[in-house]
């Protein structure tokens, strides 16, 4: 028997981790990605500024599972129906049980030019590129957009904001940040709103509210209110299901399951939790899912291979915070209280060094924590790469 993990990372490692502790040892374990390393996708932004960590936020596979097989592919496409993933350069995966794992995919939602002219925040090789064109824009002044003011956005726009100011050129570099909502973080509670807000607005962001974008050129960000010039434009305004689901996010219930051998798991789902809830797509609920889909998914296995058939767990969503960097500030929501400054940024990498080492990667961790903290003793040359002004 054998059941695949498709996808590495928040909702994959720890579907996966999990799998290695509670599968027979007689079932092939298969985790599957494009790439033979985890991202860790909350800190990619930092790598616009910061190339040297690439390598802190990059933790390689091989460290972090001990049984799990590990087979390297772009998935193209999930057969349900007869058990069997197709890969990008031809080959095929059969499998009994499948966690679907895959994350989900910038949208573009049609608008004419968004996809050609800008830049999603999704890959290492996304970032670099952004780093790339903003080092022009640095040299030569001028105007970088960023739309949509969720989470990624505000973190991308508050980096960019914070590089020009590093290189000396926030006199003559503006970082716009467009979204069509009222507030930013639009889906958050409004004071965590209004404290991402006065962070922007201190890394002197240009924050503009209730602007719709309708499409874009090579040179500017068109808008309902009117035409925004754009040295860089970076797209940060949705997200649809990977394209081995045709672009699609699947709607499952709180046990996760969309059959009796598949279960959808983080963004790469639209999850109903056991209250009813819609669950929001963001890397803490999908590693809280991930503890409901792995016990499911076991489940699934003990009924196809002895007919041992069990209560399926649900998952409910309860988020014990939230947390967002604004280039070298933060915000943090713990229960109803907000703390911006040292506080928040303590607990922003707090969580994030706790995540590198539950993840195997703690050289990786170390490192983060030298670089937020500015503890220093880092042997890479973090200007590498042709970073613009002093850090």
């Amino acid at each position: 028997m054998r059941v695949v993990v498709l996808g590495a990372g928040y909702a994959g490692i720890v579907v996966a981790g999990r799998l290695e502790d509670t599968l027979p040892e007689d079932v092939d374990l298969v985790v599957v990605d494009e790439h033979d390393y985890h991202l860790v996708q909350h800190e990619l932004h930092r790598v616009i500024r910061r190339p040297g960590l690439a390598d802190d936020v990059r933790v390689p596979l091989r460290d972090i599972f001990d049984r799990a097989r590990v087979q390297q592919g772009r998935v193209s496409e999930v057969d349900q129906n007869d058990c069997v993933v197709e890969f990008a350069d031809g080959r095929s995966l059969e499998y009994d049980v499948a966690a679907v794992c895959l994350g989900a995919e910038t949208a573009y939602y049609g608008l004419p030019g968004v996809e050609e002219h800008s830049f999603p925040v999704k890959r290492l090789a996304d970032a670099e590129a952004i780093r790339a064109r903003f080092e022009g824009v640095l040299e030569s002044g001028g105007t970088a957009v960023v739309g949509g003011a969720g989470l990624s956005g505000v973190q991308t726009a508050g980096e960019l904001a914070a590089f020009a100011r590093d290189a000396d050129a926030g006199d003559s570099v503006d970082v716009v940040l467009l979204e069509q909502a009222d507030r930013v973080a639009p889906s958050f509670p409004p004071k965590f709103q209004e404290a991402v807000r006065e962070e922007l607005l201190l890394e002197n962001v240009d924050v503009r509210t209730g602007v719709t974008v309708t499409s874009a050129t090579g040179d500017a960000v068109e808008t309902a209110d009117g035409s925004v010039p754009s040295d860089l434009f970076v797209w940060t305004g949705g997200i649809q299901g990977p394209d081995a689901l045709g672009g699609e996010r699947p709607s499952v219930r709180a046990d996760l399951t969309a059959d009796d051998h598949t279960v959808v798991v983080g963004d790469a789902a639209r999850v109903v939790d056991a209250e009813g809830s819609a669950v929001p797509a963001s890397a803490q609920t999908a590693v809280r899912e991930a503890r409901v889909a792995a016990a499911n998914v076991a489940s699934l296995v003990a009924d196809r291979r002895d007919g041992d058939v069990r209560p399926r767990q649900r998952y409910t969503f309860e988020s014990p915070g939230w947390l967002v960097s604004v280039g070298d500030g933060a915000v943090a929501q713990i229960g109803p209280s907000v703390v911006r400054g040292t506080a928040a940024k303590a607990a922003k990498v707090g969580v994030g060094v706790g995540y590198l080492a539950n993840t195997g990667g703690v050289e990786d961790a170390v490192g983060l924590l030298r670089e937020e903290l500015g503890l220093g003793g880092r042997e890479r040359d973090e200007n590498a790469g042709g970073q613009a002004g002093p850090r």
